[in-house]
């Protein structure tokens, strides 16, 4: 008999998977709070499949903006999902029961560390991680779109 072994972390292979699917299932009733953070969901478009990726990520705001990292850990290359949304930026996010296309992008460097020190203020690993990399990790900013899914609820963002 064969037991999953907690991956990076210390979680358990395909606990993403599972978190996002209960977050679906229940509108973010079961999952929007994960170990004492927020998340929300993002979908990007697999850059080389062209499927939708579905990954929990714990968020911030910045008045009107959401925030999330990309640091996978300060593992030293980028997640799949942010080289997603480089090569397509246009993103669903799902925050609670709430889904809308948005269009994300990096954080310029003028306005990453306002962000950055946002960030780690509501998930303080971020600094260590960003200590065992070499990369800059990125702060990435999903601006929702006016049109399309949430629509009424992003025209008052």
């Amino acid at each position: 008999m064969s037991t999953a072994q907690p991956g990076p972390g210390g979680r358990p292979p395909g606990w993403q998977q599972a978190h996002a699917k209960r977050y679906i299932e229940t509108d973010g009733r079961d999952g929007h709070t994960w170990e004492g953070v927020t998340t929300l969901l993002l979908t990007t478009t697999g850059r080389r499949s062209g499927q939708p990726r579905t990954t929990p990520l714990i968020y911030g705001r910045a008045g009107d903006k959401y925030l999330v990292v990309a640091s996978r850990g300060g593992a030293p290359a980028h997640p799949s999902w942010y080289e997603n949304l480089v090569a397509q930026p246009v993103v669903q996010v799902q925050v609670m029961a709430d889904k809308f296309k948005a269009r994300a992008r990096t954080a310029t460097p003028a306005e990453k560390p306002a962000l950055w020190k946002t960030m780690a203020a509501i998930w303080p690993p971020y600094v260590e991680y960003q200590q065992r990399t070499a990369r800059e990790i990125p702060v990435v900013v999903p601006r929702a779109h006016l049109t399309g899914i949430g629509s009424a609820v992003a025209a008052r963002r």
